[in-house]
């Protein structure tokens, strides 16, 4: 099967992720962009200062995608602020919000240690891989009196996975309404569940196509079927992990199998397909690049929401957190990790709703200090 598509060749130039060209090539020639590049963090974001004398222990409880990212950061951030301890858990952003809401942390200590009886108090920061929606802030400003805080902290993309084995070269996102969803509100004339139905040949055309995908308190899997099956439902057939790590060992396994999952979770064993907005349009790779400009369609921001007193006051430990989150450090470490930096007018928005007040992200007021 060939196909024609878009991709961009990079390289590294001391240290700076360069496009050197954008080409039109047949799929089944191209190379696969280097996704597994880390990003350049914009240099201007400015770098973190430590606020001196701040203790305290806080929870994230959040989504399963963004538990290894955000303990990486937390990680990172204990060596500036080791009087300020950070658990960890993960579990799905639905179950996750429960927890914020309620203010019960699932693990009781502040080193995400779940033995022993060193409570945290309370669910500081919920991280979230889809944004809250108005009945969920309803619901929080009903409990405590005042919205919540939206602070983005990354870019993601939804990848499409399959094994490395498989020969795929790419799919328009009307082929994955037909290959995931039961609905096809994306057009499609007929399901397509063998991958003979996509092109390939030398002894696939019988093979069938076993999906893969997130469980239902995961807010990648809401993600997912409202952008790519366009509200429709997915197929029964469809085995359900009740991790990322889980799915894409599962798909490391099944030689016809395809799932969906964020682009923190590659591997060897797998691979993932360039995806175009319609036949006849570019296949594009989920890069930072391509998620920043919206070229690849299936990327989104990950959230921390945060709780504020009414006097718009955030924690000293939880305000310290962030402000690290949306620092040069925050930043690197996040891209580390596996997902996409933030612009720095991304970083000044995120500061600015922090502090109250205007501000760059090239420069941290007393404020912030």
């Amino acid at each position: 099967m060939r196909l024609a598509a878009r991709t961009a060749r990079w390289m590294m130039l001391g240290g700076n992720l360069v496009v050197l060209a954008t080409v039109s090539v047949s799929l089944a020639q191209a190379e696969t962009p280097s996704v597994k590049v880390t990003p350049v963090v914009d240099s201007s974001i400015a770098a973190y200062v430590p606020k001196s004398g701040v203790s305290g222990g806080i929870a994230i409880a959040g989504s399963d995608t963004m538990q290894p990212i955000i303990a990486k950061v937390a990680s990172a951030f204990r060596l500036w602020q080791p009087k300020i301890t950070v658990a960890v858990q993960g579990g799905g952003s639905y179950s996750a919000l429960g927890q914020f809401l309620q203010d019960q942390p699932t693990i009781r200590r502040g080193d995400a240690n779940p033995k022993g009886h060193l409570v945290t108090g309370h669910v500081g920061l919920l991280a979230s891989s889809r944004p809250l929606n108005s009945d969920e802030r309803k619901d929080f400003r009903s409990r405590y009196g005042f919205d919540v805080t939206e602070v983005p902290i990354a870019l993601d993309a939804i990848a499409i996975y399959v094994n490395h084995q498989n020969p795929i070269q790419g799919l328009t996102l009307e082929q994955v309404d037909a290959i995931f969803g039961q609905s096809r509100k994306r057009g499609a004339a007929a399901d397509i569940e063998m991958w003979g139905q996509l092109g390939l040949q030398d002894g696939w055309e019988s093979q069938p196509i076993r999906l893969y995908g997130r469980d239902k308190r995961s807010g990648t899997r809401s993600f997912f079927v409202h952008t790519a099956l366009l509200d429709g439902e997915l197929k029964g057939t469809l085995h359900e992990s009740p991790g990322t790590a889980m799915e894409i060992l599962d798909l490391s396994r099944d030689t016809v199998g395809i799932g969906y999952a964020g682009i923190g979770f590659q591997a060897s064993t797998v691979r993932i397909l360039p995806i175009a907005e319609k036949a006849g349009s570019p296949f594009v790779f989920p890069t930072a690049e391509t998620a920043v400009d919206g070229s690849y369609p299936l990327a989104r921001p990950l959230y921390l929401y945060a709780k504020r007193s009414p006097k718009g006051e955030l924690d000293a430990d939880v305000a310290e957190f962030l402000k690290f989150v949306n620092s040069r450090e925050g930043q690197e470490t996040i891209a580390k990790a596996g997902v996409f930096p933030l612009s720095a007018s991304q970083v000044t928005t995120n500061l600015q709703a922090l502090v109250g007040s205007p501000m760059s992200a090239s420069t941290l007021t007393s404020s912030t200090r």
